[in-house]
């Protein structure tokens, strides 16, 4: 049984060209090309596409799925190497959502006390945090990856764990001002904005296109924009849209 590439699109939810573009990198051919340059694809294929997919949604990046998949000799072994990455990442999210449970309801309690949140023990406000989710697609600001890679080729595990929670804590103190009622454009928040921005300047020059661009892509890019979500809802738009504010006010 063969499936043509546009049949395939739709099954999967993965566009003709994204289709096209696994053959080009290797990661995914089809098992035939027709007449026309039509791509037809088997079985084997569509099992080949489930695992890619699959692993995307575990935030592997291409390169990595396609050593995965290059190595594995038995489908149904790799499956359930599949598989158990699926339980952990279920397992990573229960805890992520109990995390932000417990954050919210702190919050509230300390608002209807009217005194401000006291955190015993800090280190709670990350169990099930993966900052390394929000790093995964800087591929879309190159010159910014580069230096990004460079720097964490020297960094030791614990600098690196450090800089995680410290990014990770950004986005709550940020979720904290949103959930407080402050707009975009508030001091509080664009004190915020302006330390990831000079935090981001110490690795290269960063322009004012460029930022903003990197704004959009909190709410643009599903990876990015999940890992906001999960801290709080709206927190992508909020960020994108205090990024903006900081651009126009202080950069433009």
């Amino acid at each position: 049984m063969e499936w043509p590439i546009a049949e395939v699109a739709r099954m999967s939810g993965v566009t003709a060209r994204t289709l096209r573009h696994y053959d080009e990198i290797g990661v995914l051919s089809p098992a035939r090309i027709g007449a026309g340059g039509y791509r037809y694809y088997g079985e084997y294929e569509l099992l080949r596409l489930q695992q890619i997919l699959v692993l995307r949604a575990l935030g592997l990046g291409l390169p990595e799925i396609g050593r995965i998949l290059t190595e594995q000799v038995d489908e149904v072994e790799a499956l359930r190497g599949h598989h158990r990455r699926l339980l952990a990442e279920r397992d990573r999210l229960d805890a992520l959502t109990g995390t932000v449970s417990r954050t919210i309801a702190e919050l509230e309690q300390s608002r209807k006390d009217g005194q401000p949140m006291t955190i015993n023990r800090p280190e709670n406000l990350f169990e099930g945090v993966q900052p390394s989710q929000y790093e995964e697609n800087m591929r879309d600001f190159p010159g910014l990856a580069e230096e990004v890679g460079r720097r964490a080729a020297t960094m030791t595990q614990g600098d690196a764990d450090a800089g995680h929670r410290e990014r990770t804590a950004q986005m709550i103190r940020l979720a904290e001002l949103m959930g407080a009622g402050h707009q975009a454009d508030a001091d509080p928040v664009q004190a915020e904005i302006d330390a990831q921005y000079r935090a981001l300047t110490e690795l290269r020059a960063v322009s004012t296109e460029e930022y903003r661009a990197i704004g959009r892509a909190c709410v643009d890019n599903d990876v990015w924009r999940a890992a906001y979500e999960a801290i709080a809802p709206g927190l992508a738009a909020f960020q994108r849209d205090a990024i903006e504010a900081y651009t126009a006010s202080r950069l433009g």
